[in-house]
């Protein structure tokens, strides 16, 4: 049984063998021949393809569109550049400001009258500023340095912070200045409590007519000029914005 099947085998695989190799042909035994005549006969209408070159007129015709789109961007940094430049150039000036200083006592306010007509008319005033009195807790007057230094000494013993008294009341010494005499003498009864008993309540400075120097439109122009025109006769005391 096996020996028929495999001589089976053998005659089929000689008969595929001869019927795929046309030899059967003669008996109307043979594969369907796929060669170019078939195929031309199986195209439908041939003669309406048409080859075009690459990088022809169609290709040349259909990227023209592309090239203005392009080259409208390429031009807008440089249009607003051009609109930007002059703004950058011209950078806005800043608006006046208004400036004082003081204050000033009768004698400076006159020095300072005089340096300041040099400016602009209109463009400051000096406006009248009392001078409020000042009072002082002090100790002195001390016969002579040496005394100065003991006192100083004991005040350090205590913890008591003084001051020099200005030249009126040399030699002596500040533990306190206050603007009223009510003020003064509260601090000396304080001090009183913390060891403190030679000290008295004087007044440093009596009320007094004072002037405040007053620019309220500085702009750069008369901002150059202040420094050489005012800042001599301002006595040391600077410009400040108003308040």
């Amino acid at each position: 049984m096996l020996r028929l099947a495999v001589v089976l085998l053998l005659l089929a695989n000689a008969g595929y063998y001869a019927w795929s190799q046309g030899l059967l042909r003669g008996w109307g035994l043979a594969p369907v021949d796929e060669s170019e005549p078939q195929r031309m006969e199986q195209q439908i209408a041939p003669q309406n393809l048409r080859l075009l070159p690459q990088g022809g007129k169609g290709a040349a015709s259909s990227a023209a569109p592309a090239g203005p789109a392009s080259s409208a961007p390429a031009s807008a940094p440089a249009t607003s550049g051009a609109a930007s430049s002059p703004a950058t150039a011209a950078a806005p000036a800043e608006p006046p400001a208004c400036l004082q200083a003081g204050v000033f006592d009768a004698r400076q306010a006159d020095a300072l009258r005089q340096a300041a007509a040099a400016l602009p008319e209109g463009s400051w005033t000096l406006e009248p500023t009392p001078i409020t009195g000042r009072w002082m807790v002090y100790m002195g007057r001390f016969p002579d340095e040496e005394a100065v230094a003991k006192k100083r000494a004991e005040l350090r013993t205590l913890k008591i912070p003084y001051d020099r008294p200005g030249a009126a009341l040399e030699p002596g010494l500040s533990l306190g200045r206050f603007s009223t005499e009510e003020a003064a003498q509260r601090g000396m009864a304080l001090l009183a409590n913390q060891g403190v008993r030679t000290a008295r309540v004087v007044q440093e400075r009596a009320d007094a007519p004072g002037f405040m120097l007053r620019l309220p439109a500085v702009n750069d122009t008369l901002r150059t000029r202040l420094d050489t025109t005012l800042q001599p006769a301002l006595a040391g005391k600077t410009l400040r914005p108003c308040a």
